[in-house]
């Protein structure tokens, strides 16, 4: 028994990648489909190479996990999404969705600051993992 238990584990070790690598493809695919409601102000490009045609009243958004909240180079960010970045706010996954889910209230939140505003006016609710994980792959 004690044989039979160990095979077992080791299978499911093995297995674990190839399963949060499945998963983590079937986020990314719905979040690019999800991500279709948020280019009409983003694009997703790497140089000059567009790689998601959007609207440039949002940032680009190619990179964007890992990357200084409100630090894009020449674009206008609003004061709170910089002073947020400013104290050390750097997007992960997790940040990201919750910010777009409400980005208003995110940056209310994470700077103690009842009267801060994002110029970023959409709320994502449904689907905003896949989104930040869709952005991940970028």
């Amino acid at each position: 028994m004690t044989r039979h238990f160990k095979i077992a584990a080791a299978l499911l070790t093995l297995a674990s990648p190839a399963m949060a690598e499945s998963h983590m493809s079937s986020a990314v695919l719905a979040g690019a489909d999800d991500f279709r409601k948020c280019k009409s102000c983003h694009e997703i490009a790497d140089g000059g190479k567009t790689i998601v045609t959007g609207g440039k009243t949002g940032p680009n958004l190619f990179g964007v996990l890992g990357r200084r909240a409100g630090s894009v180079a020449g674009f206008k960010y609003g004061d709170d999404l910089v002073r947020a970045g400013e104290a050390g706010l750097v997007w992960n996954e997790a940040l990201l969705a919750e910010y777009i889910q409400d980005p208003r209230t995110f940056l209310q939140d994470r700077l103690g600051d009842g009267a801060a505003r994002s110029r970023m006016s959409f709320k994502l609710r449904k689907g905003a993992e896949d989104v930040a994980a869709y952005l991940g792959s970028f």
